[in-house]
């Protein structure tokens, strides 16, 4: 059973500590517009496995903090086939790390992921 075009499930979610670890220790990592992007290839089979962090340190409250990893998972979420089209041999494990001072709207931060995603896809052509 294959997983739906625009469903984003469990198994999609980067968890456990020792792979994020790994994606932090020996992953590669650029910055465009208002995010850090860091990622890693991995020997695991399945999709591509994503973490989204938005940091304590410039938004204090959870409330924010919040608000705005819905709205990069929605727009990862709507916008994952950029990356699962291109590198479908090799899965990912990928760091999405919201650095701008400012709430962006939706649609501002899907265009800015829309083009870490395309950067992602053209480094593992």
């Amino acid at each position: 059973m294959g997983l739906s075009k625009y469903s984003f499930s469990k198994k999609e979610r980067l968890s456990g500590k020792k792979k994020i670890e790994g994606l932090f220790k020996t992953g590669s990592s650029f910055y465009l517009d208002n995010f850090q992007v860091r990622h890693m290839p991995t020997d695991d089979s399945g999709p591509h496995q994503v973490l989204i962090s938005v940091p304590k340190k410039i938004f204090k409250r959870a409330v924010d903090r919040n608000l705005l990893k819905r709205r990069i998972r929605e727009a990862y979420r709507l916008n994952k086939h950029l990356i699962t089209d291109i590198s479908e041999s090799t899965p990912l494990y990928i760091g999405f790390i919201y650095l701008s001072k400012q709430i962006l709207t939706f649609h501002e931060i899907e265009a800015q992921l829309i083009k870490c995603l395309e950067r992602l896809g053209t480094s593992y052509k």
